[in-house]
């Protein structure tokens, strides 16, 4: 089964940035690689969205609300997806959870997540 851990959050000030890590284990590194991997976030009283997502091939997606403000990356050797965070807004206050992404569904289990605020 896989293990997703997730670190690098804490309390920023608007304008701030974060890099957001997120390691897997209990998978090879050649599953990893073949795999779209997609950083997730829960705000209280909201649903689960997801923000970026990196393919197999290095493609990347954002969605409208971060673009050009995060960049996902990926080191499949480490198995480690990453989450660059620039000029952070308290809109991007969260849970930060890294998982798989489509077109297959996630893996079944999720991280502990990874804390971000975002206050001046």
């Amino acid at each position: 089964q896989v293990q997703l851990v997730e670190s690098g959050g804490g309390l920023v000030q608007p304008g701030g940035s974060l890099r957001l890590s997120c390691a897997a284990s209990g998978i090879s590194s050649i599953f990893f690689s073949i795999n779209t991997m997609g950083w997730y976030r829960q705000a209280p009283g909201k649903q689960r969205e997801l923000v970026a997502s990196i393919s197999n091939k290095g493609s990347t997606n954002y969605a409208d609300s971060v673009k050009g403000r995060f960049t996902i990356s990926r080191d499949n050797v480490e198995k480690t997806v990453y989450l660059q965070m620039n000029s952070l807004k308290p809109e991007d206050t969260a849970v930060y959870y890294c998982n798989r992404a489509g077109p297959l569904p996630d893996f079944g289990s999720w991280g502990q997540g990874t804390q971000v605020t975002v206050s001046s």
